[in-house]
């Protein structure tokens, strides 16, 4: 878990998340039912995928969504910023 930290602050969560993919693959297996859904997340939206696969469990709460909007949020800022700073 260490090495899938360090990795996502130098890399970014794309780089994070493969990493983990290929040190934990078991625990991958255990939140998506096939390899399409990872990877669709991997390309769109790497810091939700993230964060999901970190914080799953069978039973969601409620800090659980907190959670999840925010990574979504860091997501969608990543893409308005780059659409902004086209238009300049």
């Amino acid at each position: 878990m260490c090495c899938v930290i360090s990795t996502l602050f130098f890399l970014g969560p794309r780089a994070g998340l493969l990493i983990w993919w290929l040190l934990n693959p078991s625990r991958f297996s255990l939140v998506y039912n096939n390899l399409l859904m990872p990877i669709i997340g991997m390309i769109f939206l790497p810091a939700t995928t993230l964060t999901y696969t970190f914080i799953y469990k069978p039973s969601f709460g409620g800090l659980d969504w907190v959670w999840i909007i925010i990574a979504l949020m860091v997501d969608l800022s990543l893409y308005g910023g780059g659409i902004f700073s086209k238009r300049r």
